[in-house]
């Protein structure tokens, strides 16, 4: 399968153009830095693009069996419009090129509800916190995102993933439809759950949950991994 990835730089993209070479899959991994990409690969091609330019994307799509996107940026005040925009050009292109399946990593805080046994600090303090102060502007454009997808009539599947975080392994990980109970998400983990959607019709046109329930952050952890922001 050759697969267009968006975001294929940062901390998640590379994992899962890895993950996608070593399952055969020809990548087109998308980045607006090729000369900072760090992997090589014979059925790899690192396209330079920028997800703003509609030009840019319908290009890395031509040819694609499937988009998947990673795309990720920090917290900040200010509007913005990564995620709505590009996901916008994303599938006017795969309407031109007749590409049907896309799946798009968005996030649980979103909409965000209480998890079972995190208690008081968590559920009332600090993820308020972070989905109405500090990714207020995140996290709405993820929502535009996600309507943008939604109504249209691709192949599509939002993913969202819980507090991500690094392990170096793959992890016996949680791929689920709509919400699960668990707090966080291994960014190995859901590499892979991307990849598995692929072959999986059960989550075309829904919302999936990708969720590691083992070796999970600290709260500490989570809040300085959420601060970095990105995916």
């Amino acid at each position: 399968m050759r697969l267009t990835i968006f975001g294929a730089n940062g901390p998640t993209g590379r994992l899962l153009t890895g993950q996608a070479l070593a399952a055969g899959h020809d990548v087109v991994a998308v980045t607006r830095h090729p000369d900072e990409f760090p992997l090589t690969g014979e059925r790899l091609t690192v396209f330079a693009g920028d997800v703003h330019r509609a030009e840019s994307v319908e290009t890395a799509i031509a040819g694609a069996d499937a988009v998947l996107s990673t795309l990720g940026v920090p917290y900040r005040k200010e509007p913005i419009d990564t995620y709505s925009v590009g996901v916008g050009h994303m599938v006017a292109a795969m309407r031109k090129h007749e590409v049907r399946r896309i799946a798009v990593v968005s996030s649980n805080a979103v909409e965000p509800k209480p998890f079972s046994g995190a208690g008081f600090v968590f559920n009332r303090v600090l993820v308020p916190y972070i989905t109405r102060v500090m990714g207020k502007t995140l996290y709405d454009d993820m929502r535009r995102m996600e309507a943008l997808l939604s109504g249209t009539d691709l192949d599509w599947t939002i993913v969202r993933p819980g507090g991500l975080y690094e392990l170096p392994e793959v992890t016996d990980y949680v791929l689920a439809a709509g919400w699960v109970d668990h707090r966080y998400t291994a960014r190995v983990d859901l590499a892979a759950g991307l990849l598995r959607l692929l072959d999986d019709d059960r989550f075309v046109r829904t919302t999936a949950a990708v969720a590691t329930t083992t070796g999970n952050p600290t709260m500490l952890q989570l809040m300085r991994s959420e601060a970095l922001g990105g995916s």
